[in-house]
């Protein structure tokens, strides 16, 4: 219905103008608005038409707001057509029309809410993408749940999305998990003790001890590495001193170098991609960092696409180092690319993985980043539009880290300490379902506190167990009812349309959905729908506090059993776009 709305509106704003203002017609196309009502009491469907086009088109809204009134009752299709406030439009429908929402929902059931507004077009969404040095905590957890509840709701929406992990397999994080594994070992066979700065924590020894057990290497000279492990001690963090005992490590035995390195990461993305599916969580591609290929390899990815921006004018050389100018894109400084002893940064590793990206054909490319790597939006923006290519392709979410209370205390959630509380434990604890539940239970780039004590209480402050017990509720009264009458499916022929009458503010609540998930998509915010689910759910317990739906006439029970299935399929639905099972039965 809000579509006809729209197309008789559209033909109302051309009637307005002549041919030489069509493009101001499209701006206000673009801007105004048609949804339901978010008060019953306001009619069904509301419209700001009149206010965006007499601002753009410098008319009387309230005058435009009569006309539109006036073109809309002649086509005889609403209850009441009329003009409220300053410009607004507000619609009641007519009965029967208000009331199709039901067969609707029960006749589309799961594919109710779809849309095809993205219209097929390409999407990426890299998301999680943590450094394979250890097991994801519960930090990572946020930016996972939001990635991937975005990912489905752009898929619902008729966008073809790709799912992407970044695997940065080629840093210096890399070479410090390696040493700490390869000093790990020697320390527990000749008993020394272990730096403090190196990567700590139990799985650091699991993947030691695994890597002893599979590989049947042994050390050929542990004394040499123990030497090694004193400069580790007395590094104190220093940047060139790890370098050092890096290089130093490597020396030894680069067969064995190598061989670690490789186990130690099979180990940890094996852990990483476990957790992830346990979190309902799947990729449709892992991109691995190493896959760019070295700088002096002239083919590879990293090195034409420096060479390429150096080509453009858009890179140089100062001072034996390779910079990218970035300023151009509001950045504060110009930015190194190649270091002056020639090794590559994370940055040019991140430009050639960005340039990869678009030569793939993605319409859209979107990030999602810890808040903390707000300050890279500007330079990589740079990179791309150094590049060829737009910098609004990629869009950039940032997400803040969620703090997690157990018993009222702060949990931490350092990889390199080793003292952290793992998505792993998160899961085990409160369930999948809950823990992504509350990820998303806030906008991404908020401050959120994740109280585990009351994702775990059954009450009516635990905001997901109110939502679940709702669609439990309703799926036991729907069980009671086909008992009652012996039938298996609701049976919709012949309701009389009035029959639904208590229930008016359910079935004009649930029209709501479509918008709200179309609200989602545009916006790359899921947690619009838990409000929803939040509202709805409110809404069907107070109905259900104040009605005996079971003891109803025989002539309306099936009617307010077919509504309240309704809102059930919206919760159902609802609930899956953010990857999370509804519970049938409490």
């Amino acid at each position: 219905m809000i579509e006809h709305i729209d197309k008789e509106i559209n033909s109302f704003l051309f009637s307005l103008v002549d041919n030489s203002n069509e493009d101001k017609i499209n701006k206000i196309i673009e801007k105004y608005s048609t949804s339901i009502t978010e008060n019953i009491i306001n009619g069904h469907i509301t419209t700001n038409v009149c206010m965006v086009a007499a601002s753009i088109l410098k008319l009387n809204p309230i005058e435009l707001a009569s006309q539109l009134v006036e073109k809309l009752n002649l086509l005889d299709l609403f209850q009441v057509v009329e003009a409220a406030g300053p410009g607004f439009i507000n619609i009641t429908l007519r009965r029967k029309d208000f009331v199709s929402v039901i067969n609707n929902i029960n006749k589309d059931k799961k594919r109710y809410g779809e849309s095809n507004i993205g219209n097929g077009k390409k999407i990426q969404i890299e998301f999680v993408s943590a450094n394979p040095t250890g097991p994801l905590h519960v930090g990572h957890g946020r930016g996972a749940a939001y990635g991937d509840a975005v990912g489905r709701i752009l898929k619902a929406t008729g966008f073809n999305v790709e799912k992407e992990y970044y695997i940065n397999d080629a840093g210096r994080q890399i070479d410090i998990l390696t040493s700490s594994v390869i000093l790990k070992i020697i320390c527990k066979e000749i008993g020394e003790y272990f730096p403090e700065n190196a990567y700590k924590g139990a799985y650091i020894s699991e993947i030691g001890e695994n890597y002893v057990s599979n590989t049947k290497v042994a050390f050929k000279n542990p004394e040499s590495v123990l030497s090694v492990q004193k400069m580790f001690l007395n590094s104190d963090d220093n940047e060139d001193e790890i370098d050092a005992v890096i290089l130093a490590l490597k020396n030894l035995d680069i067969d064995l170098w190598n061989s670690v390195k490789n186990f130690s990461l099979r180990e940890i993305i094996n852990s990483i991609e476990n957790d992830l599916k346990k979190f309902n969580v799947t990729f449709d591609n892992w991109f691995r960092e190493s896959s760019l290929g070295d700088i002096e390899d002239a083919s590879s990815t990293i090195a034409s696409s420096i060479e390429k921006l150096k080509k453009d004018g858009h890179a140089y050389e100062q001072d034996n180092a390779i910079w990218l100018n970035t300023k151009i894109s509001g950045d504060d400084k110009h930015r190194v690319l190649i270091r002056d002893d020639g090794r590559p940064t994370y940055f040019a590793s991140d430009v050639a993985y960005h340039k990869d990206k678009i030569d793939r054909g993605f319409d859209t490319l979107i990030n999602v980043w810890g808040a903390d790597h707000h300050g890279y939006i500007k330079r990589i923006e740079a990179s791309i539009e150094a590049l060829g290519s737009k910098k609004e392709k990629m869009v950039v979410k940032l997400v803040q880290f969620a703090n997690l209370y157990k018993n009222g205390e702060k949990v931490k959630m350092s990889t390199r300490s080793g003292d952290f509380f793992s998505l792993e434990n998160l899961i085990d604890e409160i369930g999948s379902d809950a823990s992504r539940f509350y990820y998303l239970s806030k906008q991404a780039d908020q401050h959120l506190d994740f109280d585990l004590d009351l994702a775990k209480s059954d009450s009516k402050e635990n905001i997901f167990y109110y939502i679940q017990y709702a669609h439990a509720r309703i799926s036991s009264l729907k069980d009671k009812y086909n008992k009652k009458v012996a039938i298996n499916d609701l049976n919709l022929s012949g309701i009389e349309q009035n029959s639904y009458s208590q229930c008016d503010e359910l079935i004009h609540e649930i029209s709501k959905y479509p918008d709200v998930i179309t609200k989602a998509s545009k916006t790359l915010q899921p947690h619009l729908i838990i409000y929803y689910l939040r509202d709805l759910s409110q809404l069907f317990h107070s109905y259900y506090n104040d009605n005996h739906v079971l003891s109803e006439s025989d002539e309306n029970i099936t009617a307010i059993i077919s509504c309240l299935s309704s809102v059930g399929v919206v919760i159902s639905n609802g609930l899956n776009l953010l990857g999370i099972t509804p519970i049938k039965k409490m």
